[in-house]
């Protein structure tokens, strides 16, 4: 144990705490943790799962009489509580009058004074904006109007400084506004390519990328069929990269994707059957985030980002600010997936704020089985498709423990037999975290089926599919592999045959079934989406579901009818975000 940890489980112990709490609050508190800790009980609430009412217990054994409800330190934590909470729902900041009518109903009746604290605290920061007016006024008869109130919104630190600074950051290369070439040379380039490499390109598609070439940021739209349209469009954009001399980055929220899309770059490459003498028609490389952004700046005059719905505010802050002056940011968005499973919705801010450019691919003229199943699902339906070759397979299930046998089923036998997809291809993809057809229960009979052991190193095995929740050198939240060795650190084989060690366990979880959240942002060979029974389903969250398999996927319905309903009735909550105005306001 640690110095830090023992003077922490010493101040819970004078809180009447768990000091299982102790490592959990180094990790989130400042420098001096336990110094913090003892000054102000409430720091308690920092941790996910500490209730208020657990909070204020500690805080009346800790300080006795002087832990008051209205205690600026307890009505502070308090604020940043809730907007925390707010963050778990994707919003980057509440606006002022929300944020009030919500802390007046936990009991406080000074909500300002509460919002006061935090901002005095620092355990919240707050923005104003006020939007120009768009209608037209009359100088004669009514003068210059007043000016609006400023909109106020409270955001934790974090997440809304990192929003204010991707705001600044793109408005920035939006206003560059150079282009790469001239619309003329763009598109005799993309033909050019388009006649070397023998493959087709749509006008739509042909048009967008003239966009791509003349905007300094692009809003890149596509349907859920479009994976070969994209590798060509992608093959279209490198030419004209390479004539401009500006260079290309292609990027990839996870190593999986990144790995899945130079693949589909290939397949289009190599349906010419001849090689190309000028090299033209050659595929790019695709990275991960985290290994791009390991070597920011980024030198590219453009640079394109698969998958952008799944990308959060933070890490697309990330993102902008490694690129350099001048950039062409291509952002590819299927505007029917789910919103990222952090705060924001940035792909979609970018195209609503009307600041940046929304260019559209061209629909596949003779989708799948899948594609069909996904557009219908975006459209609100969830019919039986016709699959001759076994895209799509509807499995009902009873029941919960009904539907996690199927799982291993298909898993370990049907899908490996029927289609000759590998299990390691094969990825488990569940409506919820817990329960019997939960990712911890499916993980668990997932394990004992392709790779039983004792859970020798931390619960885990040599062998063991792993999910990392984190970010680390060459790794983010998302990625999947295989647990190669355990030697100071867990060394963990990412798609591609990359090797990366994770240092901290804790970011480590079993990986053979995942939560939407976590696959959202990666692709398979083979997805079996899970839908237990009484767990709420939504549109974009079965659509995003469908969308992650390249090749098949089968559907697991335990709900008794209600998976139809949601998608049919439910759509993505609204965000509460910053980022159209932040773009307005240039």
């Amino acid at each position: 144990m640690s110095e830090a940890v023992e003077k922490v489980s010493a101040v819970l112990d004078r809180m009447g705490a768990p000091r299982a709490l102790a490592a959990r609050l180094v990790s989130v508190l400042g420098p001096q943790p336990a110094a913090e800790l003892d000054a102000d009980p409430w720091l308690l609430l920092r941790l996910p799962g500490v209730t208020l009412e657990q909070a204020d217990f500690c805080a009346r054994h800790h300080l006795g009489d002087q832990a008051r409800p209205d205690d600026p330190r307890r009505l502070a934590a308090l604020v940043r509580h809730t907007l925390r909470t707010a963050a778990g729902r994707g919003h980057t900041a509440v606006e002022e009058k929300r944020l009030a009518t919500v802390i007046g109903r936990l009991g406080v009746p000074a909500p300002m004074a509460a919002l006061e604290a935090a901002l005095s605290s620092e355990q919240a920061v707050l923005f104003e904006s006020t939007d120009e007016p768009d209608d037209d006024f009359d100088f004669e008869e009514g003068g210059i109007p007043e000016p609006p109130d400023p909109e106020r919104f409270y955001a934790l630190a974090e997440i809304g400084e990192r929003e204010q600074r991707l705001g600044v950051r793109l408005a920035r290369l939006i206003g560059a506004n150079d282009p790469v070439m001239d619309s003329l040379t763009a598109t005799e380039t993309v033909d050019a390519a388009r006649e070397r490499g023998g493959f087709p390109l749509s006008e739509q598609t042909r048009e967008a990328l003239v966009t791509v070439a003349l905007r300094p940021v692009t809003v890149l739209r596509h349907g859920p069929g479009d994976r070969a349209e994209i590798a060509r469009a992608l093959l279209g954009i490198a030419a004209i990269a390479k004539e401009s001399g500006v260079g290309l980055a292609v990027v990839a929220p996870t190593a999986q994707t990144a790995a899945a899309a130079e693949a589909d770059l290939a397949s289009v490459v190599d349906a010419k059957g001849e090689p190309d003498e000028e090299g033209a028609e050659s595929a790019p490389g695709v990275e991960s985030l985290p290994a791009l952004l390991a070597r920011a700046p980024i030198e590219a005059g453009i640079v394109v980002l698969y998958e952008s719905m799944a990308v959060g505010t933070s890490r697309m802050a990330e993102l902008v600010s490694a690129c350099s002056e001048g950039a062409h940011l291509v952002l590819l968005a299927d505007p029917d997936q789910a919103p990222s499973a952090t705060p924001g919705r940035v792909a979609m801010d970018v195209a609503v704020s009307r600041t940046a450019h929304v260019a559209l691919l061209a629909d596949d003229a003779e989708p799948g089985p899948l594609a069909v199943l996904a557009g219908a699902v975006a459209a609100g339906d969830l019919p039986e498709v016709e699959a001759p070759g076994r895209e799509v397979v509807r499995v009902p299930a009873s029941s919960a423990e009904e539907a996690a046998h199927r799982v291993t089923q298909l898993v370990t036998d049907s899908i490996p037999r029927a289609l000759g997809v590998a299990s390691e291809g094969i990825q488990v993809v569940t409506a919820r975290e817990d329960g019997p057809a939960g990712a911890r229960a499916l993980n668990a009979a997932c394990k004992e089926l392709l790779n039983p052991g004792p859970g020798a190193h931390g619960g885990f095995d040599v062998g063991d599919r792993i999910l990392v929740t984190a970010e680390g050198p060459g790794y983010g939240p998302g990625d999947t592999g295989y647990l190669r060795e355990v030697s100071e650190g867990a060394v963990v084989e990412l798609a591609g045959g990359s090797r990366v060690k994770v240092t901290d366990p804790s970011v480590l979880r079993h990986g053979w079934a995942i939560t939407v959240a976590a696959a959202h942002g990666g692709l398979w060979p083979a997805v079996v989406a899970v839908f237990p029974p009484e767990v709420p389903t939504s549109r974009p969250q079965v659509y995003t579901c469908l969308t992650r398999a390249t090749r098949h996927v089968s559907v697991v319905d335990a709900t008794d009818g209600a998976l139809a309903t949601g998608v049919r009735e439910t759509l993505a909550p609204e965000r509460t975000t910053r980022l159209v105005q932040i773009l307005r306001e240039g």
